[in-house]
Order: structure tokens, then sequence, then C-alpha cells
């Protein structure tokens, strides 16, 4: 089979699988929280990049510092957190990729992590949820990173730093921690 068509297959695969992951979140998140039409307090967001001609996308959550003691508070310290608010935090890799020199096959995860004060865990999971429904035994990779101290975000976010046509930077960032892992193609 040519290169091409091993592309065009992995490429037409990805978008279905994100199709359906798309349609059993909107499913799930109706059918268990989204029962009425007002507005999340947390509301739902997006982003994706591409890297070389990979494409990674993430969906999640995105709650507010409320004045509130984020890191060492509201998310302890050691436990695990959903990364974000409401259904899982949701990555998906259209190619295999290197998650800080691990690879990690195409395909869509749920992204938790276990903030630390000097190191956080990077958990990539093969079980989609709503909430914290995490279970260990579905972990495809876990890394460790080095939280970085930042400007004040007020609404987690999740977005793209450093890209090149090999790599780049995904940053997590709320209140005043801002926490990079390196995704390479």
């Amino acid at each position: 089979m040519s290169t091409f068509m091993k592309k065009l297959i992995s490429s037409t695969t990805t978008i279905f699988v994100t199709a359906l992951l798309l349609f059993g979140l909107a499913t799930t998140s109706s059918a268990q929280d989204r029962g009425n039409k007002e507005a999340r307090t947390s509301p739902n967001a997006s982003v994706s990049q591409t890297i070389g001609t990979t494409e990674v996308s993430i969906t999640y959550g995105r709650p507010s510092v409320n004045d509130r003691e984020v890191f060492g508070g509201l998310e302890a310290y050691g436990e695990i957190w959903r990364t974000g608010a409401n259904e899982s935090t949701a990555i998906t890799f259209s190619d295999d990729v290197m998650i800080e020199g691990q690879k990690v096959e195409a395909g869509t995860y749920s992204l938790y992590t276990i903030p630390g004060k000097n190191e956080w865990t990077i958990i990539f999971n093969s079980k989609l949820s709503w909430g914290t429904q995490y279970d260990k035994s579905q972990d495809v990779l876990r890394v460790t990173t080095t939280p970085q101290e930042a400007q004040h975000m007020e609404q987690f976010m999740i977005y793209f730093e450093d890209v090149t046509n090999r790599s780049a930077e995904c940053v997590l960032h709320w209140s005043n921690t801002k926490v990079p892992f390196t995704i390479k193609v």
C-alpha cells in the first residue's frame, strides 16, 4: 500500500473517530448534565494545532479561579485532577506522536494530571468519562514535567507554544501556574 493511501486511511479514520468522540461526549453530557439550556459555570473550549502534518485537538472545560487557591488548595497536590471541568479533557492525535520522549499511538485519550509543587504527572488514559471516573488500569502513558510560575490566568486554558514542523509545547495554564509538555512528531 502506498504512503499516500496509508495517510488517507489514517486521516479518514481519525476524522471518523473524532466525530464519534464528539458525538459521544455531547450525548454523555446531555444525558448526565445538560438537562436544561443554562450556560455552564465552566464553559467548554477546544484548541487544535497542526505540528508538521499531525493534527492535535483538545476539548476541555474552563473552570475559573474565583479568588480561590487553586493548586495545593482546590486541586490538592498529589491527587488526580481531570485537568479541566465537566467531562474528561479529551486529546486526539491524528498520527503517532512522542510525548516527553515516549510514544503515544494515534487516537483519542483522556488527559489527567497529578499536580505537585515541584513536579506534575501528565497522564494519557484510554477511558473517556464524565467527571473524574479515572481508572488507572487504562493509563496509556504517564510522564513528568516541571510547573512554571506564570502570569495570572483566571480561567483554565490549554494552548500551544514554540510550534515547529517537528514539535510543540502544549501548555496547561491556570491561576499563576503553567505546565508545559513537549509533543514531537
